[in-house]
């Protein structure tokens, strides 16, 4: 046998023999995905049947869970109107006429005094409550308030003031201490029906 049979022999061969590994790795190839599909149609099942036992407490949680969110926007909005329904209060004691506005200012500063002689503190804005007004309610009643130099910013009303002890009488104060008392039978007048 010459060397160029010899090489077509070994070639021949090798062909043969790499035929022969291929074809098995193919069959193992085929082998495998057989088995993976088998497996993936289970799992498809399992969670297929899984899901169809579990829809109905999935939706029923979303449904839960959209009420909720229903409960929510609805409570912010009527706790929005409840601070505007607030607000337009302490917005209308603001805007007492004069004579109204020092009756209610007059009869707090009578509730509020300790001891009569206290300094008077209001806002910048303040129009109702001076030291011509003061003077007067003072004689009347005889006590010695005075109007502190110092202003506050507050929507009306006034702070007593004697050394380190203030007595807050602003109408911010007084319709935050009412709402706490009030906030019940505001919000059933607001949403009973």
């Amino acid at each position: 046998m010459s060397l160029a049979e010899i090489k077509k022999k070994i070639d021949a061969d090798a062909q043969e023999e790499a035929g022969k590994i291929l074809e098995k790795a193919r069959s193992v190839v085929e082998s495998i995905n057989k088995e993976a599909d088998g497996e993936i149609r289970k799992i498809e099942e399992t969670y297929g049947d899984r899901f169809r036992k579990e829809q109905p407490e999935i939706l029923r949680r979303r449904e839960i869970v959209a009420g909720l969110d229903v409960k929510k926007i609805e409570l912010g909005v009527k706790q929005t109107a409840i601070s505007d329904a607030f607000s337009q209060a302490l917005a209308q004691l603001a805007a007492l006429p004069g004579e109204k506005y020092l009756a209610l200012a007059g009869h707090l500063l009578l509730k509020a005094t300790e001891t009569g002689d206290e300094a008077v503190i209001v806002s910048g804005k303040e129009k109702h409550i001076t030291q011509e007004w003061l003077a007067g309610f003072n004689e009347k009643h005889g006590k010695k308030f005075v109007l502190d130099e110092e202003k506050r910013p507050m929507s009306g009303g006034f702070i007593l003031k004697k050394g380190q002890i203030e007595t807050n009488c602003s109408w911010d104060m007084l319709t935050r201490w009412v709402r706490d008392d009030i906030e019940a039978d505001v919000v059933k007048r607001l949403f009973s029906a």
